[in-house]
C-alpha cells in the first residue's frame, strides 16, 4: 500500500500510521546570464573582440560553477511565487543583461551579463569579459576581466602584419585566446536536464584573414573574417549565454540569451510546482525557463 502525506492506514483494529507533510523542497539550479555582443570592426583599421559569455552559476551536485569554482549551495523553496528574469544577449558593442532567480524567502541569485567585445570602444567586464580589438591601426585593444565564480576574462587582440585578430571573449571555464589567438573561451557542461549540454562559451574575435576564428564550446559565436565569406560576427546561441563573435572589419554578432533551470527530486516534493517547460529525467523534475516568467510553488 502506498501512503500519501496526511493519509492514515488502519491495520488491525486500532493501529494507525501518520505521515507529516514536508513544508519545503530543496532545489538545484543553473542560472546563466545573457552573453555580450561582439565588438564591431572597421574595414582594415581594426577587428572587433569577441563578447564574453554570460555569468554561470550552478548548485548542481558533482558539477562546477563558473570559473571552475565549486558548486554553490542548493536553495529551499516554500509555497511562494518566485521571479525568474532571463537576461537577453547584447547587440553589437553592448554587454549582455543579468539573469536572476528571486523570491521573498531566498537570497536572490544573480548572474552577470557577459561583457561586450572591444571595437573603437573599450571591452567591458561581465560574467565573462570581452576580448580586445585586433591591433591593426586602431581600436581599443585592451581585454576585460570576468567575475569571480562566474567566468573568465577575454583575450588581447593579436596579430603580425598582415594578419590580425580581435581577442576571444571569456567563457565559463577558460579565458579567451586559450585555445588559439582569437578563439573564444570554452563554456561548462551540465547534466541538470538529464543530458550533458555545454553553455556559456565566449565569442571569437574578428580577423583579417579568410579563416573564421572559432567561438568557445557552449554557444560562442564565430568571429567574422574580413577576407572570408562573412565579415560580420556570428551570433551566440540562444539560451546558452554564449558571447557574440567580433566583426572582421564589420558589425559584431549579438550575444545569446541566458537561461534558468531548476530541478528537484520528484519524490521529495509535496507541492504543485508550475512554471517554465517541465520535464522529468530519472528521479528529477526539471523546470527550464528560456524566457522571463514565474515559478509558483503551491
Amino acid at each position: 500500500m502506498t501512503l500519501r502525506y496526511g493519509q492514515r492506514e488502519r491495520v488491525g483494529e486500532y493501529t494507525a500510521n501518520w505521515f507529516n507533510k514536508p513544508t519545503s523542497v530543496q532545489v538545484e539550479y543553473l542560472v546563466i546570464a545573457g552573453g555580450g555582443g561582439g565588438g564591431s570592426g572597421s574595414g582594415t583599421s581594426y577587428n572587433g573582440g569577441g563578447g564574453g559569455a554570460g555569468g554561470y552559476r550552478s548548485s548542481v551536485s558533482g558539477e562546477s560553477s563558473g570559473r571552475n569554482s565549486s558548486a554553490e549551495a542548493t536553495i529551499t523553496l516554500t509555497p511562494n511565487t518566485y521571479t525568474v528574469a532571463v537576461g537577453g544577449g547584447g547587440s553589437a558593442n553592448t554587454s549582455g543583461t543579468n539573469t536572476s532567480l528571486s523570491g521573498s524567502d531566498i537570497t536572490t541569485i544573480t548572474s552577470t551579463g557577459g561583457g561586450r567585445g572591444a571595437s573603437n570602444l573599450a571591452a567591458q567586464t561581465g560574467g565573462s569579459g570581452g576580448g580586445g580589438a585586433g591591433p591593426n591601426t586602431g581600436g581599443s585593444q585592451g581585454l576585460a576581466a570576468g567575475t569571480a565564480n562566474q567566468g573568465f576574462g577575454g583575450g588581447d587582440g593579436y596579430g603580425v602584419s598582415p594578419t590580425f585578430y580581435g581577442g576571444g571573449g571569456g567563457g565559463a571555464t577558460e579565458a579567451g585566446n586559450t585555445d588559439s589567438a582569437g578563439f573564444g573561451g570554452d563554456g561548462l557542461a551540465s547534466s541538470i536536464t538529464g543530458s550533458s549540454v555545454t553553455r556559456a562559451g565566449g565569442g571569437a574575435g574578428g580577423g583579417t584573414s579568410a579563416t573564421y576564428r572559432t567561438g568557445g564550446d557552449g554557444g560562442g559565436g564565430n568571429g567574422g573574417a574580413y577576407s572570408g565569406g562573412q565579415q560580420s560576427g556570428f551570433a551566440g546561441t540562444a539560451n546558452t549565454g554564449g558571447g557574440g563573435g567580433g566583426g572582421g572589419g564589420a558589425t559584431g554578432g549579438a550575444g545569446g540569451k541566458g537561461v534558468v533551470i531548476i530541478r528537484y527530486v520528484t519524490a521529495n516534493n509535496p507541492f504543485t510546482v508550475t512554471g517554465g517547460t517541465i520535464t522529468t529525467s530519472g528521479i528529477y523534475t526539471i523546470h527550464t525557463f528560456n524566457d522571463t516568467g514565474s515559478l509558483v510553488v503551491a
